[in-house]
C-alpha cells in the first residue's frame, strides 16, 4: 500500500467515524432523537475510538513505510538512521525486546522517528505542532477505556481546558465530545476539533 493510499485509508476511517455519529443523532419525527442517550453515547464514544485506532494504524504504517526507504508524496527522502531488509524486520525493530510498542504514546512516538530519521523528518515538525492535543486525545481514550479516579480527573482538565477555564466536575466523555469548542475562532465540536487536528497532521507526514 502506498503513502497515498495510507492516507486514503485514514481519511476513510475518519469520515466513518463521522458517518456513526451523524447516524446516532439522527432525528425522528416531532423533531426528536431517533435514539435514547445512552445509544448516542454509546455509539459517538465508539466511533471517537475507532478514529483514535485508526490514527495510531496510520502512524504505524508510515513509520515501517519510511523505515524501508518511501519517499514522501514530495519525492523528499527521508535520511534514515536504520536500514531494514523488509517490513518485517522494520515492526521487529520498533517492538524492540517489549514486544509492544505504544503509538498512543506521543513522548515515546517522537524520541522513537528522531533515533531512527535525521530531525525525525517528516514526523517532525508536524507531531510537534499538535504536541498537546495529542496527550489529550490519549487522555480522552483512556477515560473511555476504563473509569476511574484517575481518568476522570485527566478528562476534567482536558475539559477545563476546552471551556477555557471553567471547571467540570463528572463531565461525562460523550459530552466533552459533542461540546463547542471555544478555543476556536469558528466553535465546532470537540470530536471535529481533534478529527481535524489529526487529518492535517497525517497529511503534513505524508507530504513531507
Amino acid at each position: 500500500m502506498s503513502l497515498g493510499q495510507r492516507l486514503s485509508a485514514f481519511s476513510g476511517e475518519a469520515a466513518q467515524s463521522d458517518r456513526l455519529i451523524a447516524h446516532a443523532h439522527q432525528m425522528g419525527s416531532g423533531k426528536k432523537m431517533l435514539f435514547p442517550l445512552v445509544d448516542r453515547e454509546q455509539i459517538t464514544v465508539a466511533a471517537f475510538l475507532n478514529l483514535y485506532i485508526a490514527w495510531e494504524s496510520f502512524l504505524e504504517s508510515c513509520l515501517i513505510e519510511f523505515m524501508v526507504g518511501s519517499n514522501t508524496l514530495s519525492g523528499v527522502p527521508p535520511i534514515r538512521n536504520v536500514c531494514p531488509a523488509d517490513e518485517e524486520c522494520a515492526r521487529a525493530i520498533v517492538k524492540g525486546c517489549r514486544g509492544y510498542f505504544d503509538y498512543g504514546n506521543p513522548e515515546s512516538v517522537k524520541t522513537t522517528v528522531n533515533v531512527y530519521f535525521a530531525n525525525g523528518y517528516p514526523f517532525e515538525p508536524p507531531l510537534s505542532q499538535i504536541n498537546q492535543d495529542l496527550f489529550d486525545l490519549r487522555t480522552m481514550r483512556n477515560s473511555a477505556a476504563h473509569i476511574t479516579t484517575s481518568t476522570q480527573n485527566g478528562l476534567e482538565k482536558v475539559a477545563q481546558q476546552v471551556f477555557l477555564g471553567v471547571p467540570k466536575p463528572r463531565i461525562r466523555l460523550y459530552t466533552l465530545l459533542m461540546s463547542l469548542d471555544r478555543r476556536q475562532k469558528q466553535p465546532s465540536t470537540v470530536y471535529t476539533y481533534f478529527r481535524d487536528r489529526l487529518l492535517t497532521t497525517a497529511q503534513l507526514i505524508v507530504t513531507g
